[in-house]
C-alpha cells in the first residue's frame, strides 16, 4: 500500500537478546537491544558514528553493511571488546565496525534501554534469534518523496482503518504525536511558542499598518481636497488608492515571503542535527500564498479604512482646514477587517486555545489601554494646571492634553508593541527554563529495578560509596485492577484500546507518605498515611473514566486490596524520573511482596555498571544515557531556533515603537516651531520633548507590563501547561523599559526637529494648513 502511494519505506526489527564475546575475548555476555535495519534505513535524519570511544564523529545516512554490526560504546566496556573484534549474536559472529553515538529514531521501549546492536537485515536469519514466542517488534517507516505530505496522510488513514476493521491487537501507527513523551512535549511547546511568535508578529504588523496608514492619510488630506475641487469623483479616487494599496501591499508581501524563505534556510541549519537538508521535502507554494494573503489582509483590513476617508474629503477643505479631518469612521470596513484578521490569526495559531488567549487578551488589553490612557490624559489636563509644576512639565502636559485622541492612539500603540515584546521575553525565559528543568545536569541516566528488600541497605550504601548521593528510591508492587466500585473490570467491555491494554496487564504500584516532588496535585487531597486511600494519575483516570471517591480493587499476589481515590496527580512523564500511575499515600503497605526501583545519574567511574551487576546479580540495570543525550541535543537545537525567531520578532516590535513615535513628527515640529517663535529656548523645548516622551513611554510600559502578566499567566497555564509566577520586578522594569524605548525612539525620529529653522517650519505649516 505504501509503495502504491509513492512512499519511500524502510523496515526495522527490534528485540532484546544476549550479546557475547568469544571465549578468546573472555566469554562475557550482556543484554542488548538488537535492531536489524533494511538498506533504506533511516528515511529521516542521520546516524552519528565514531571509530573509537570519544573519537571524532561522522554522519551516516544508511545502516551497517552485511557481515558487520554497529554498537554503542557501553557494550564494549561490558564485554571487554574493541572496534574490529567479533560479537556473537545467536549463531552468527559479526565484526564490530563502528560505534553509535546518536540514533535518529531511538525508542523508549524496555528493549531500547539496553546497549544498541545494529545489524543489516540480511544477517538476521543467520543469527537464529527469532523463534516461536520471541518478543519482536516490527516497524515499517514511510516518508513522502515529493513536496506534499498527502500520500503519508492517506497511508495513515488506510492503516488506522485496517487496524480497526481487522481488530489487529498490538499493531499501531506511531508518529511524533504518539511517540516519546519528553520529545513530544518539548517539540509541542516549541511549536506553540513559534505559533505565538507568528501571532504577535501579525499583531505588531497590524499596529504598524494602522499607524502608517493614518499618517499617510493625514498627509494627503489637502491634496485630495484639491482633487475634489478639480472634479475627481469619490469613486475614482477610492479606486485609485485601492489600486495603489494592492500594488504596494503585493510588493511588500512578496519581499516578506522572500525573507521568510531565507529565514527558513537558517532554521534548517539550526536544526541540522534532527535531519539533513537532502531528507527534507522541497518547500511548497502554500507558505508563499499564505504570506501574501496575510500581507494583503493586514493592508486592506487595517490600512484601507483611514485611507478610504480621503475619497470623502469635502472640497471646502481647500479654504477651511478645520473640516474634513480624519475620523474614527469606516467602522464597517474596520470591523470586517478585524473579523477577517481574527480568523486569519486562528489559522496561524493552529491551536484554538492559543488563538483565543492571544486574540482575546490583546483585544481586551487594547480596549483597556485606550480607556486608561484616556483617563490619565484627562486627569493630567485637570491636575497639572492647578499645580506648581515646572514650566517644562506644564508645557509637556499641555502638549499631550491638547491632542487627547492622538495621545491615546500613541499610548495604545506603544503599549501593544511593548506588550508583545514583554510577552516574548517573559515566556521565552520561563519556557526555556522549563525545558532545561526537564533534563537538568543531574537527570537520572540509570534505572535499576528488582532490588530485593534485604538488599536495599547494601545497595544504597554502594551508591553513596560510588559518589551517588541523590537518587529516586521507591518500592514497586505488581498488581492487577480487578474491580471498580465493586463491578468486575472486563477488558472486552471497554471501547478505548489503551484502556483495554491497561486492564489486561499488571500495574506498577508504589507507596510513599510524601507526594513526589515531580508530581502535581490537580484534584482532591494528599493526606500522609491515610488508610485505604490511593492517588491516581490524572491521564489514567481520564482513560478509565475514574473520579474522586471511586473505589478500586487490586489483586496483589493473590490478595485483594481495595482503596478509595482521594487525589488525582499530574505526572510529568518527560521528567526522566520514577513515576507511577497509582500511589498509596502511606509509608508502609503491610505484608505485600515488593521490590525496589532506583533512578540516579551514574558516576563517570569506569566499570561502575559491571561492579554493580557483580555485587547484585539479580538486578536489572537500565542505561538511558543515550535517550537523555538525545533529548538534550534536540532541546539545544530547538532553543537555538526559538531564540533566533525571538530576536527577529523583537526587531519587528522595536520598529513598531519607532513608528508610533515618528507618526507625530510633523505635528510636533509645528508646535515646537511656534513655541520657539514665541521665545522658548532650545533647552526648554528639549526638556519638554523628553518629559513628554518619558511620560508616554512610562505609561505605556506600566499598561503593557500589567497586561503581559495577565496574558502570560493565561498562556503558561492553559497553552504551554507549566507553572509561571510573574516576578515582582516586571512592573518597575516594564515602566523603565517603556520610558527608555520611547525616549530612544523619539530621539531618533525627532532628532532634527529642533534644528529646523523656525521660518521653514512655519512656511511648511502654512502650505499644509
Amino acid at each position: 500500500q505504501a509503495l502504491s502511494l509513492g512512499l519511500r519505506t524502510a523496515r526495522t526489527v527490534t528485540f532484546p537478546s544476549m550479546g557475547r564475546a568469544s571465549e578468546a575475548q573472555g566469554g562475557a555476555s550482556r543484554l542488548v537491544a538488537v535492531k536489524a535495519v533494511s538498506d533504506t534505513y533511516p528515511l529521516r535524519g542521520q546516524l552519528q558514528l565514531s571509530s573509537a570511544p570519544g573519537g571524532p564523529q561522522t554522519p551516516s545516512v544508511r545502516g551497517p553493511s552485511a557481515g558487520q554490526v554497529w554498537v554503542e560504546p557501553a557494550l564494549l566496556e561490558s564485554l571487554g571488546l574493541k572496534v574490529g573484534d567479533p560479537l556473537l549474536l545467536g549463531d552468527a559472529s559479526l565484526l564490530i565496525r563502528q560505534l553509535i553515538v546518536t540514533e535518529p529514531d531511538r525508542g523508549t521501549g524496555f528493549s531500547s534501554f539496553s546497549p544498541r546492536v545494529m545489524l543489516n537485515m540480511a544477517d538476521l536469519s543467520a543469527t537464529g534469534l527469532i523463534q516461536p514466542a520471541s518478543r519482536v517488534t516490527y516497524y515499517l517507516a514511510v516518508a513522502a518523496t515529493g513536496t506534499t505530505q498527502a500520500p503519508v496522510t492517506q497511508f495513515i488513514q488506510w492503516a488506522q482503518a485496517r487496524i480497526q476493521s481487522a481488530g489487529l491487537r498490538g499493531t499501531r501507527v506511531e508518529s511524533l504525536a504518539t511517540g516519546r513523551p519528553e520529545m513530544r512535549q518539548t517539540l509541542d511547546r516549541a511549536t506553540q511558542f513559534l505559533n505565538l511568535v507568528a501571532l504577535l508578529s501579525a499583531l505588531l504588523a497590524a499596529v504598524a499598518v494602522i499607524i502608517a496608514s493614518r499618517d499617510f492619510a493625514a498627509r494627503h488630506l489637502n491634496d485630495c481636497a484639491m482633487l475634489r475641487v478639480l472634479g475627481m469623483s469619490q469613486r475614482k479616487m477610492a479606486l485609485q488608492y485601492l489600486f495603489e494599496f494592492v500594488c504596494v501591499g503585493g510588493l511588500a508581501s512578496l519581499l516578506g515571503v522572500l525573507l521568510g524563505y531565507a529565514i527558513h534556510g537558517v532554521f534548517v541549519t539550526l536544526l541540522s542535527g534532527l535531519f539533513t537538508k537532502a531528507s527534507l521535502p522541497t518547500a511548497s507554494a502554500w507558505p508563499a500564498l499564505f504570506g501574501l494573503g496575510v500581507g494583503l489582509t493586514l493592508l486592506l483590513g487595517f490600512g484601507w479604512p483611514p485611507v478610504l476617508q480621503l475619497a470623502r474629503v469635502p472640497p471646502l477643505r481647500v479654504i477651511r482646514r478645520d473640516v474634513g479631518s480624519l475620523r474614527a469612521g469606516s467602522m464597517s470596513v474596520l470591523v470586517l477587517g478585524a473579523l477577517g484578521f481574527a480568523g486569519l490569526l486562528g489559522v496561524v495559531a493552529k491551536d484554538p486555545k492559543l488563538a483565543s488567549v492571544v486574540v482575546g487578551g490583546f483585544a481586551a488589553a487594547i480596549a483597556l489601554f485606550a480607556l486608561l490612557s484616556w483617563g490619565v490624559v484627562v486627569g493630567l489636563g485637570r491636575w497639572v494646571p492647578q499645580s506648581r509644576a515646572p514650566s517644562w512639565l506644564m508645557l509637556a502636559t499641555r502638549q499631550v492634553t491638547a491632542r487627547p485622541v492622538l495621545a491615546v492612539l500613541q499610548v495604545s500603540a506603544l503599549s501593544v508593541g511593548l506588550l508583545a515584546l514583554m510577552l516574548l521575553v517573559l515566556l521565552r525565559t520561563d519556557l526555556i527554563q522549563s525545558w532545561r528543568q526537564a533534563t537538568p545536569q543531574d537527570t537520572p541516566n540509570r534505572f535499576v529495578i528488582n532490588v530485593q528488600p534485604e538488599q536495599a541497605a547494601a545497595f544504597q550504601q554502594r551508591l553513596k560509596i560510588s559518589g551517588v548521593n541523590n537518587f529516586d528510591w521507591f518500592p514497586m508492587i505488581r498488581g492487577r485492577l480487578i474491580a471498580i466500585n465493586g463491578q468486575p473490570v472486563k477488558a472486552d467491555a471497554l471501547t478505548d484500546d489503551r484502556a483495554r491494554r491497561l486492564v489486561e496487564r499488571e500495574f506498577n504500584l508504589s507507596h510513599d507518605a510524601q507526594l513526589p516532588r515531580h508530581n502535581q496535585l490537580v484534584a482532591g487531597r494528599w493526606v500522609a498515611n491515610e488508610a485505604q486511600a490511593i492517588s491516581v494519575e490524572s491521564g489514567l483516570a481520564q482513560t478509565l473514566g475514574l473520579k474522586l471517591g471511586d473505589r478500586l480493587r487490586f489483586d496483589i499476589a493473590g490478595v485483594g486490596h481495595e482503596a478509595r481515590i482521594t487525589s488525582l496527580r499530574k505526572v510529568d512523564w518527560s521528567s526522566m524520573r520514577v513515576n507511577f500511575f497509582v500511589l498509596f499515600p502511606t509509608a508502609t503497605l503491610g505484608d505485600v511482596p515488593a521490590s525496589y526501583v532506583a533512578a540516579f545519574k551514574a558516576p563517570g567511574t569506569a566499570g561502575f555498571d559491571n561492579q554493580l551487576s557483580r555485587e547484585f546479580p539479580n538486578i536489572t540495570n537500565v542505561d538511558v544515557s543515550a535517550s537523555v543525550a538525545q533529548v538534550q541535543r534536540v532541546l539545544d537545537q530547538v532553543v537555538r531556533a526559538v531564540e533566533f525567531l525571538f530576536g527577529f520578532t523583537l526587531v519587528a516590535g522595536l520598529l513598531v515603537l519607532f513608528a508610533a513615535v515618528a507618526a507625530t513628527r510633523e505635528t510636533r515640529a509645528r508646535e515646537l516651531a511656534i513655541m520657539r517663535a514665541l521665545g522658548a529656548t532650545r533647552q526648554l523645548l528639549v526638556h519638554v520633548q523628553r518629559a513628554e516622551l518619558l511620560g508616554v513611554g512610562a505609561l505605556a510600559g506600566l499598561l503593557a507590563a500589567s497586561a503581559a502578566m495577565a496574558v502570560g499567566w493565561a498562556l503558561a497555564r492553559y497553552v504551554f501547561e507549566f507553572s509561571w509566577n510573574a516576578s515582582p520586578w516586571v512592573l518597575p522594569v516594564g515602566i523603565t523599559i517603556g520610558a527608555l524605548l520611547a525616549l530612544s525612539a523619539g530621539w531618533w525620529s525627532l532628532r532634527e526637529v529642533l534644528r529646523r529653522p523656525v521660518v521653514q517650519v512655519l512656511r511648511q505649516a502654512t502650505d499644509v494648513c
